[in-house]
């Protein structure tokens, strides 16, 4: 058994922001947690300065700890001890041949996407050998049972969120951040992180003629024709408009642990893609999860295995009202999105009382950096 000091992390980024955010925290977590010397190679410079601001993946760079490069610097880099494939995006060929070439061993695992399906605990673990090549790589897959390979999980991350909702003043100061001095009274707040389609449009025109206040904020470029068709086109970002019942805030993507901090801070989160969702969950907040869309609806069986997992010890009929908007949202059917929001807002104590419960109980696990570390240390 040896342990890994050296890593690699390769991201091809497919979903913007989840497969980036993904990515990101694994290898700060890696560093900072694991005193791992950790390389990041990502192929959307981009998206991660949305959310990793004052990078510069165009030179040699460190951030949090992580060394940032695009994939053509693993063409001269020596191969890690552990080298991460996220999502299928593969490993260079150049990367490959060292690591055929090198005298220590190089434990390659390909990280999959996380999934709540009964399979994943089976395959979680197996060897995924690559073709024409001579070495050897395992499936790892993130998952919601001790048997899988856990969610990504900073040590402090549950002691700051609680610290940020026992205070009054975390709570303002994530919202005068985004342009909002005060918040209407009794306002209800929302975060919605989602996919473009008629569904957002129509939850932000029920916000509108709500029967009580509501506080939504958006991502800048965020279901943007939604946004313009219902308030009109944002005049610079942070943006405050007030049309009805509704405070729209268009505010500009943050970093990671500020993103954290908006959801803490809103009393029902929409979110999208892998990363949001499993820090929707450590929020311990109600949310409804986007998932993106795949080949043959197979994003289908995903959301469905979730669901069935959340909510199978969730009171009714909060249970039965959080499904149907996570069906209506993710069929992008705007009737049923309304008439279901209007069911979840209902139950939301229940709602909230069960989303704390859910993060409690995921929360008594070990976190996936550790398993991961503890995993390849018996490969090597």
């Amino acid at each position: 058994m040896r342990r890994p000091s050296t890593a690699a992390v390769f991201c091809r980024v497919v979903d913007n922001y989840g497969d980036a955010g993904v990515a990101l925290r694994l290898a700060r977590q890696l560093a900072s947690e694991h005193a791992l010397a950790v390389t990041l190679y990502v192929d959307d410079v981009a998206t991660l300065l949305r959310i990793a601001p004052g990078v510069d993946p165009s030179v040699d760079r460190r951030h949090d700890g992580v060394r940032i490069v695009p994939p053509s610097a693993a063409a001269s880099d020596a191969p890690a001890d552990l080298a991460i494939e996220a999502f299928g995006g593969g490993l260079p060929d150049a990367y490959l041949d060292a690591m055929e070439r090198a005298a220590h061993t190089t434990a390659w695992l390909h990280l999959e996407y996380l999934s709540a399906e009964a399979w994943v605990d089976d395959a979680h673990g197996l060897p995924s050998p690559p073709p024409r090549r001579r070495l050897q790589r395992w499936f790892y897959f993130p998952g919601f049972t001790e048997r899988s390979g856990g969610l990504l999980r900073e040590r402090d991350l549950l002691a700051l969120r609680d610290a940020h909702v026992a205070g009054i003043e975390s709570h303002a100061g994530v919202w005068r951040s985004s342009g909002v001095d005060a918040l209407p009274a009794d306002a209800l707040t929302v975060s919605l992180f989602a996919y473009p389609g008629r569904a957002a449009e129509a939850l932000l025109s029920e916000f509108v003629r709500g029967p009580a206040p509501t506080v939504c904020i958006v991502p800048e470029g965020v279901v943007a024709e939604s946004v313009a068709r219902v308030v009109g086109r944002p005049r610079g970002v942070p943006h405050v408009v007030r049309a009805g019942a509704l405070t729209l805030v268009v505010a500009p993507f943050v970093a990671q642990r500020d993103f954290d901090a908006r959801l803490w801070s809103c009393a029902f989160n929409f979110v999208r893609g892998e990363d949001s969702f499993v820090r929707a969950q450590w929020a311990a907040r109600p949310f409804v999860w986007h998932i993106y869309r795949q080949a043959e609806d197979a994003h289908r069986a995903k959301l469905a295995a979730f669901l069935d997992r959340y909510l199978e010890r969730a009171p009714e009929p909060a249970a039965r009202s959080i499904r149907s908007l996570s069906q209506a949202w993710n069929d992008d059917d705007a009737e049923a999105t309304v008439i279901a929001w209007r069911e979840a807002r209902a139950a939301l104590p229940h709602l909230a009382a069960h989303a704390r419960s859910w993060s409690a109980g995921l929360a008594t696990q070990s976190d996936l950096a550790t398993r991961l570390v503890a995993f390849v240390a018996e490969r090597l």
